[in-house]
């Protein structure tokens, strides 16, 4: 169950990343994957700045923020 919490806020969080970010809809599989590395980029992130993410919403807003932040490094990578 814990495998498909994860996996449901990481869709949600890179839905939510792409539409922050104005992406074109690169579908849900993208999505999945950088909802996925981004609750591990913005677990990251938070340990660093030295908060936590607690519960289903902790985990979607810190989930949500690292997959904003991949897709910022990816559109700068892009573009260089």
């Amino acid at each position: 169950m814990r495998l498909i919490g994860f996996l449901i806020i990481g869709l949600v969080a890179g839905w939510l990343a792409e539409t922050i970010m104005k992406g074109r809809g690169a579908g849900m599989v993208v999505n999945l994957v950088v909802g996925v590395i981004g609750a591990y980029v913005g677990g990251f992130i938070f340990r660093l700045i030295g908060l936590s993410a607690h519960g289903f919403i902790g985990s979607l807003i810190a989930a949500t923020i690292g997959s904003i932040v991949l897709l910022f490094i990816i559109a700068a990578l892009k573009k260089a």
